[in-house]
Formats: C-alpha cells, sequence, structure tokens
C-alpha cells in the first residue's frame, strides 16, 4: 500500500501501476470524518485514473478493515506448499522442545535465572518408546545450578515433570526428560561459547577486539 503525497508522487505511482500485472486496489482513510464531497472526489479521479475498486476505510474505526482484507485475500495467488503439509514451521522439533522447557524454567523461577539460561537438545531418540530425550541447560554461574536443582533435587524435579508434560502434549507421545544443569561462565558475552550453542554471530571489528 502506498499513500498519495503530492504531484510528483502521484505520478510515480501512476506510471508504476501502468506496468503492473497484479490487482490495484485503492483504500480511501479517514471517511469517518472527511466529507462526502471529498470522498466522491476521490472515487471519481480513482475511476478516471485506475479504474480500481475503491475500499472506504476508517483506521481509527476499523470500518471497512474486513471488507479490504477479504478482497485482499482473494486477489492472493494460492501458492505450493513449501514445507510438508504436517510441519507446523520452518524450525525443529528439538527447536521447539528446548524452548519449552526454557518456558517452564520461566514459569517456575523468578528474577536473573530464567534470562541466564539457554536450552539445547543433546539427545534425541524418537525411535524408542518413551522417546528419550536429553537437554542441556545452560547458566552463567554455578550458585544458578544450584537454585535449579533445589533442596534435593526438588526444583529439578518440578521442572522435568512440568516441562515432560508440554512436550508429550506437543509430540502426542510418551517422553523420558533427561535434564542436564551445566555452567558457562558468562556465555551470554563469550563470543566462543554463543557459537559453540549455534548462536549466528556478526564478524568481530577491531573496536570489539580492543
Amino acid at each position: 500500500m502506498r499513500q498519495i503525497s503530492g504531484p510528483r508522487d502521484t505520478e510515480r505511482i501512476l506510471a508504476a501501476l501502468s506496468e503492473t500485472s497484479a490487482p490495484v486496489r485503492v483504500a480511501l482513510n479517514k471517511v469517518d470524518v472527511a466529507p462526502p464531497e471529498a470522498i466522491a472526489a476521490w472515487e471519481a479521479w480513482v475511476a478516471g485514473h485506475l479504474g480500481s475498486p475503491v475500499h472506504r476505510i476508517s483506521a481509527l474505526t476499523g470500518g471497512g478493515t474486513d471488507e479490504l482484507l477479504d478482497a485482499l485475500r482473494a486477489d492472493l495467488p494460492e501458492g505450493p506448499f513449501l514445507y510438508p503439509e504436517d510441519d507446523i514451521a520452518s524450525d525443529p522439533v528439538r527447536f521447539f522442545v528446548a524452548e519449552l522447557v526454557r518456558e517452564t524454567i520461566f514459569e517456575q523461577f523468578h528474577q536473573e535465572i530464567p534470562y541466564s539460561v539457554f536450552c539445547q537438545v543433546e539427545d534425541f531418540r524418537e525411535e524408542q518408546d518413551p522417546v528419550y530425550i536429553n537437554v542441556n541447560v545452560y547458566v552463567e554461574r554455578k550458585s544458578q545450578k544450584g537454585i535449579l536443582i533445589g533442596k534435593k533435587g526438588a526444583a529439578i524435579r518440578a521442572l522435568g515433570e512440568e516441562s515432560r508434560r508440554k512436550i508429550e502434549t506437543f509430540l502426542g507421545r510418551r517422553v523420558y526428560l533427561d535434564l542436564w544443569i551445566k555452567p558457562l561462565r558468562g556465555w551470554r558475552k563469550n563470543r566462543a561459547y554463543l557459537g559453540q550453542l549455534g548462536f549466528r554471530l556478526p564478524p568481530e571489528d577491531d573496536n570489539e577486539r580492543a
């Protein structure tokens, strides 16, 4: 969508539209406050220059926007499937499993702990029943490892039980979840650790090295 702001802009838009084979629709905004004669004048201009459908809308009230969206959807060509129909996203299952564990950490722990945690699936044996999944939970300090494990392992048991329930719902299968808490000192600020954990990093410049 493009807003017309002046004569030169109008000329460029008209020139571009004359060369396209794509459907063209025009949205007239602020029809809730614009004078009827102004709306009629714009509709006449569109009919004379573009011959395109005109949709009266109000961004403030939302009036006419549903009809515009329906018309735009109808204009869109149906494309081929880019992934198998049963795939729910382009990310692998391991990514979602790790994120479900991390989500549970956010729910069960507070303050700085969740923001210092990164979860990574180390082993995923889907041929087994129950599915065996080993997830490494990296933290920045040994004290954080103690908090996640808890007194006599109570915290990590609660974390494992809730994470396993979510993963089983996600996979639709029984799961044996094996969690390991591993300190990785200051991993969020260490390029080597970030690369090891799979993060894509921009090239290091001279100022960073200094």
